[in-house]
């Protein structure tokens, strides 16, 4: 049995029933395409190409003198349509004319569900020797598949060439490009440094996000922008400020060094010298921004909202900021679990001060089962917006880092780790959610068990 996409969709028919027979389940009775006689995996089969799937039974030998004088199918199976991305014409190799061997039937490419979140590539041989019949068959499903609007058909892929333990750009064309040239999309290839790491796809696997790019599925999902003193910094989806950028900006220092011990030294680094900033930070709570009031109450525009924003202020460890949930190797279940991909919200986590052990003892519950967040230190709020107003002096990455005066604000200004992207900001950082401004890549928040997402969608 052919599993689809989205789990068992492969449809069961009645033995010993012809197609379209009232017997039959109602998804079975749709209008149908092609019919025609196929081997599929060495057996005889009674194919029938609906609008929505392919369905086929085993032809049964005929029955002894006395019997029935038609043959008998057996058990049925069925593929969704949908879940099909390429199909070539099957010949066999041949050294003196290459793609001129003998045909011997149809391959269908398909994208099947092999467990929770992971997608792989399959395929189904539909055996025949005749050319016009193939050749009726090969073009309908052709057909079928450029009906598929919201599948790509040009990308632009941009590959980190210092990730993955620098094997990239060998994974890329390795596992990735196969699959992209198999269903006939055109690639263009650039690098960047640019990181959106595996919580876009609800788990670490080169040939799921690849399958979720192929097969068209999209998800529209929250944007993040990034000003300072009017001025727009930058798109995002997180960002870390204090204990998170620094330490990022300790790593950008040693990038001779292997990626994960580069970040394992910067950790080190950092909370050898764990210090807090002292911060001003006000937000907005989700649900509280003035179009949902104006909505609500039928306000004037004019109406003055400022009442609704919240202020803490203090001494921080660390402050972040997340639109999504941000899953990676070193927080399997995300920095912020709670958080969906497109549900007009993000997390503020703010930690404040408290003594190393406390801050470590935070540091490794994201790593496990138990709550990161279950500490008298840390606070959290759902938010729609927010801004981060450093107070005083700052501690200086630039100036610790070399034995500098810690007292004054570096001139580039103080280190946000944005998607695994060092920005430098010298003043306040308003940050404001955009709902839904994006469309990614990727699979359904059902199937990511409420916590996917998808590859970048170019």
């Amino acid at each position: 049995m052919l599993l689809g996409k989205r789990g068992n969709r492969v449809g069961a028919l009645e033995e010993g029933a012809p197609f379209g027979c009232p017997q039959l389940p109602e998804a079975v009775a749709e209008r149908v395409l092609l019919r025609g006689i196929f081997e599929i995996q060495r057996e005889s089969c009674d194919v029938v190409l609906g609008e929505r799937a392919l369905r086929w039974r085993r032809i049964q030998p005929e029955l002894p003198a006395g019997g029935s004088k038609c043959h008998q199918l057996g058990s049925g199976e069925s593929l969704e349509l949908e879940d099909i991305f390429s199909v070539k014409l099957k010949r066999r190799c041949s050294v003196k004319q290459p793609g001129k061997g003998t045909l011997l039937g149809i391959t269908l490419f398909i994208c099947l569900k092999e467990q929770l979140n992971k997608l792989k590539d399959s395929t189904l041989d539909l055996i025949n020797l005749s050319e016009d019949h193939c050749d009726i068959w090969f073009r309908e499903f052709k057909k079928i598949l450029e009906g598929f609007s919201s599948r790509p058909k040009a990308l632009k892929i941009l590959l980190n060439p210092q990730s993955h333990r620098k094997e990239s750009v060998q994974v890329y064309y390795e596992k990735v490009e196969p699959l992209l040239k198999l269903a006939g999309i055109k690639t263009d290839v650039t690098r960047s440094t640019n990181v959106l790491a595996h919580s876009l796809c609800g788990i670490s696997h080169v040939v799921t996000a690849t399958m979720h790019i192929i097969m068209g599925h999209i998800q529209t999902v929250d944007v993040c922008t990034f000003s300072s003193a009017g001025k727009l910094l930058r798109f995002g989806f997180s960002a870390m400020f204090g204990f998170g950028g620094r330490t990022l900006a300790l790593a950008e220092k040693y990038r001779w060094m292997s990626p994960s011990r580069r970040r394992d030294f910067a950790v080190l680094k950092a909370l050898a010298k764990l210090q807090p900033e002292d911060c001003k930070i006000s937000f907005l709570p989700a649900g509280c921004s003035q179009d949902k009031q104006e909505r609500k109450t039928e306000q004037s525009p004019e109406s003055d909202h400022s009442g609704q924003w919240q202020t803490i202020q203090g001494q921080f460890l660390n402050i972040s900021i997340m639109a999504i949930p941000c899953l990676c190797s070193v927080a399997p279940r995300g920095f912020a679990p709670d958080t969906r991909l497109n549900n007009g919200s993000m997390a503020l986590i703010a930690v404040r001060n408290t003594t190393r052990p406390e801050f470590v003892k935070h540091l490794k519950r994201y790593s496990s089962i138990k709550n990161q967040f279950n500490f008298p230190f840390v606070e959290t709020y759902t938010i729609e917006e927010v801004k981060i107003h450093p107070r005083g002096k700052s501690n200086g990455y630039n100036q610790q880092e070399e034995g500098g005066d810690p007292a004054t604000v570096p001139e580039s200004g103080f280190p946000w780790n944005v998607d695994g992207d060092l920005m430098e900001a010298a003043s306040e950082v308003h940050i404001r959610l955009h709902p839904r401004l994006i469309r990614l890549y990727g699979g359904s928040l059902e199937e990511m068990n409420d916590s996917k997402v998808a590859c970048n969608c170019i």
